[in-house]
């Protein structure tokens, strides 16, 4: 179905178009032509202006535009707030929650005839850090009180129209003490307090059970406030009728189902996992550890099993934590995003003691250095008083000492020293964990990062902690976060059985663990990752099949590349650039099979495949891929495609067969181009085995080659590049007509490809237009104006007006330039003035077109 999709942010990648969806369902008469219907409800007068006065922001300088669920959010909620009614905005984890908050924080603190104030409470440090970001981000003036003192100090000024709260934590509690920071309030209030102005309360995560205490004394303060409560995370059923009571009714929701279904967060994939039934002995490791590998190539399996003697030193005690370790470390060495270094994990655990084991295991690994505690215990010389027991170390002086130790290698210092560190070393793990993957590849955490931490490379939740209701909601859906097209889900594995799925295989995840809720609110969150495994692969592999038939047979190399790139008459380039986005999919839909064929390869039978199937499957995800990389050298494709290369390359290796990645190996730091430069005709030797097969096939490889690099340089020197894609077309001309020999050709067409890297005709410039700029000034100067430069009265003439043009021209530049000019206006105009006046009077409508030209010179 076509419909009308909206850009997120100023980005033209396509990730950041969503559907737009009207609030209503659509009539008759609309769902006959979305793409109208549609168009008409955004683009009607009245909206736009709205959209756009309202609802943009530039957030960091990044341009966004508010979501469908964003915009009738804020909507509904102005009624509320004319109405000066209270309720409660439930927007998923992961949609855009924050966001919501600052556009009808604006257009509050904007309304006409009402003094607006916003004060924003939360109970979360992450989260009031989270907020203050945002705000600010988006060039909002937020003050951050301290205390409560703070807090009344600035309710009473009004020059504070918007102020952010924190319900500090005490003792040991998860949530915010309410009671504390309510009475904190109340020690600071003067007699008759009357802060200025219409204060509007918004209660972040208000399905908290303590909300209901912050609002009555919200009340008893601000006796005239309006509160809105907003969350992630469903209500409880215990709790619904009392927040409702408090808040008001629900006054827009944005469930969990529909962000997946507009791609705003990423599906969930659950799997309980029995590791003490699966580690239990010698005998059992090593069968574990077969059929962990089962799927693997022979090639990939040896090696990982010389891994596997470093591996086996973390199961050598049989204890739980060891066992659940060696599973972790498993997936690292088998799992997409863990091997290859785009993607990272959590490791929920049970206690500060428990993280801090699992890291001295983890730190014996291949782990050591990619791996952190990120926890609320900072190490601290009165925390082990009087814990010198004589009889090993008790938890404390365990926690102690790990801490001591961990923070002393990170910051290479005495660890009396580095002990200090705590925080800055949280905010450092964080800041490499959602930056650098490949470098922070394991958080291992209790409470903390479970809320208000949005780290988009974070693939895989394990949990090995009692969980329920909203802290394990809000804990899963920290790997919910788009990052990619490799990370098509987030996975959630399960060492608690919080669902009691492995005692009677119950595949259904709204009882148990989310009993709190309403079955409705919950459903579909969390999916069996082999059943929802199995049927991604059937639904990628049906796709690529559907995309291929029409290709004629017997589907050879030739047959796959004269359907996807050109038929080998008529107009190659037309054709090339016709099939394009045919072959972007072919590309994107063959990574998507080999994703879902290594995400189930070691656990086919499992997933219900019989034996002849699995090796089926095999040998077509191979073939397919075959095809991707025939189809993206042929085609030249693969010079653009070379970032996305390394994120597949493990899973060649793991899944098909060492020899087939050979091929992309061969193409990482070189294009064709070069290596037929460099090698001559044995480059040929690096194309894939298909098209080496056919003369036909390797001609026309490396014409697209060609073709794409003169097509890439143009823009540097479009008379030159021009002249030499006329001598492509007529050599592939002579090939096609059979009129010259295929060595011959080879060699004409290898010369060619050295001329055009080389970007220059060789001895035909004078001899001062030495340099690739001033050659690509010389050649582009235009034959009308060149005749009318003539000399000084009395002056010798010049032997080329161009060189006389050429010289000034870049002389003129060069006296111009300043560092950043390109894409800042102002500088520009100068270098296209210096342009002019190095043309003459009579170059003014040329001028434009030598400054494009310029602004493409690497020396400028």
């Amino acid at each position: 179905m076509i419909g009308l999709s909206t850009a997120l942010d100023s980005s033209p990648r396509e990730k950041y178009w969503l559907r737009w969806k009207e609030a209503d369902a659509l009539s008759h008469d609309d769902a006959a032509s979305p793409l109208l219907a549609e168009l008409g409800h955004l683009c009607a007068p009245d909206r736009l202006l709205e959209l756009i006065h309202d609802f943009v922001v530039f957030d960091a300088g990044v341009k966004k535009i508010c979501r469908h669920n964003q915009y009738f959010g804020v909507k509904t909620a102005r009624d509320y707030v004319r109405r000066r009614e209270g309720g409660i905005i439930w927007h998923t984890q992961g949609s855009g929650k924050s966001l919501t908050m600052v556009w009808l924080a604006k257009w509050i603190r904007e309304l006409e005839g009402v003094d607006g104030r916003v004060l924003i409470v939360t109970d979360r440090t992450e989260l009031d850090e989270q907020i203050e970001k945002v705000f600010i981000g988006v060039d909002e003036d937020i003050y951050r009180t301290k205390d409560g003192a703070d807090l009344v100090e600035a309710l009473g000024d009004p020059a504070k129209s918007l102020i952010c709260s924190l319900v500090q934590k005490f003792g040991s509690s998860e949530e915010g003490n309410i009671d504390r920071y309510v009475n904190d309030l109340w020690a600071h209030l003067s007699d008759g307090f009357q802060p200025p102005g219409e204060i509007f309360v918004f209660v972040d995560e208000c399905h908290r059970t303590q909300s209901g205490k912050l609002h009555a004394a919200m009340k008893a303060i601000l006796p005239g406030a309006t509160p809105i409560g907003f969350t992630g995370t469903p209500l409880l059923k215990s709790d619904k009728k009392r927040s409702i009571e408090i808040f008001g009714p629900y006054i827009h929701t944005y469930k969990y189902d529909e962000a997946v279904d507009d791609n705003v967060v990423l599906d969930l994939r659950y799997e309980a996992r029995d590791i003490d039934q699966s580690i239990t002995s010698e005998e059992k490791i090593d069968r574990w550890f077969d059929a962990k590998t089962k799927g693997l190539s022979d090639l990939a399996r040896a090696q990982l099993r010389q891994k596997w003697g470093t591996m086996r030193k973390v199961t050598s005690s049989l204890d739980r934590i060891r066992k659940i370790a060696a599973d972790i470390l498993m997936d690292m060495e088998t799992r997409d995003r863990l091997q290859n270094d785009r993607g990272n994990a959590m490791l929920v655990s049970d206690s500060v003691y428990a993280a801090c084991r699992f890291f001295e295991v983890f730190s014996e690994s291949e782990l050591k250095g990619k791996c952190a505690i990120v926890t609320s215990y900072s190490p601290a010389a009165g925390d082990i008083k009087g814990e010198e027991t004589g009889e090993g170390l008790t938890e404390k002086l365990l926690k102690y000492d790990v801490y001591r130790k961990m923070l002393a290698d990170y910051f290479g210092e005495p660890a009396d020293k580095a002990m200090h560190k705590a925080e800055q070393f949280e905010k450092d793990v964080k800041g490499c964990f959602v930056n650098e993957p490949g470098k922070m590849k394991l958080l291992i955490v209790v409470d903390k990062l479970l809320t208000g931490f949005d780290a988009p490379p974070a693939t895989y939740l394990y949990i090995d902690k009692k969980m329920q209701d909203h802290g394990l909601f809000q804990a899963i859906c920290r790997v919910n976060r788009l990052h990619g097209e490799d990370k098509e889900y987030g996975y959630v594995i399960d060492y608690k059985d919080l669902f009691r799925s492995l005692e009677g295989a119950i595949r259904d995840y709204t009882g148990e663990a989310f009993e709190g809720y309403d079955r409705e609110d919950v459903e579909g969150l969390l999916k069996d990752r082999l059943e929802q495994g199995r049927e991604r692969l059937e639904e990628t592999r049906e796709a690529v099949k559907a995309l291929c038939e029409p290709v004629e047979p017997p589907r050879d190399t030739e047959a796959y590349l004269r359907y996807f790139c050109h038929e080998g008459t008529g107009d190659p380039a037309g054709e090339l650039a016709a099939n394009e986005r045919k072959r972007l999919t072919l590309y994107r839909m063959v990574a998507a099979y080999l994703r879902a064929y290594a995400n189930l390869a070691n656990e086919m039978i499992e997933a219900g495949y019989a034996e002849a199937e699995r090796q089926a499957i095999r040998e077509e995800v191979s073939h397919y891929e075959k095809v991707r990389q025939e189809v993206k050298l042929a085609s030249g494709d693969y010079v653009d495609l070379k970032l996305f290369e390394p994120a597949m390359r493990h899973l060649l290796d793991n899944y098909i067969r060492a020899e087939d990645s050979e091929v992309v190996t061969a193409f990482d730091d070189m294009t064709l181009v070069d290596l037929l430069i460099e090698n001559g005709r044995d480059a040929i030797d690096s194309l894939p085995e298909g098209i080496r097969r056919s003369r036909r096939a390797v001609a026309e490889t490396i014409e697209n080659n060609v073709r794409r690099l003169i097509v890439d340089e143009m823009a540097v020197n479009p008379k030159y590049y021009e002249k030499m894609s006329a001598v492509l077309e007529a050599l592939v001309n002579q090939r096609r007509e059979e009129a010259i020999e295929y060595e011959a050709y080879l060699k004409k067409v290898i010369e060619l490809a050295e001329k055009v890297k080389r970007g220059e005709g060789g001895g035909s410039y004078p001899p001062s237009i030495n340099k690739p700029a001033l050659r690509a000034i010389y050649d582009n100067l235009p034959d009308e104006l060149l005749s009318e430069r003539v000399a000084e009265p009395g002056a010798e003439p010049w032997p080329d007006p161009g060189e006389v043009a050429a010289l000034a021209i870049d002389e003129a530049v060069r006296q111009t330039l300043m560092a950043g000019w390109r894409g800042h206006p102002i500088k520009e105009r100068r270098i296209l003035r210096a342009i002019r006046d190095g043309l003459g009077p009579k170059g003014e409508e040329h001028a434009l077109a030598i400054f494009k030209i310029v602004k493409r010179q690497r020396e400028y």
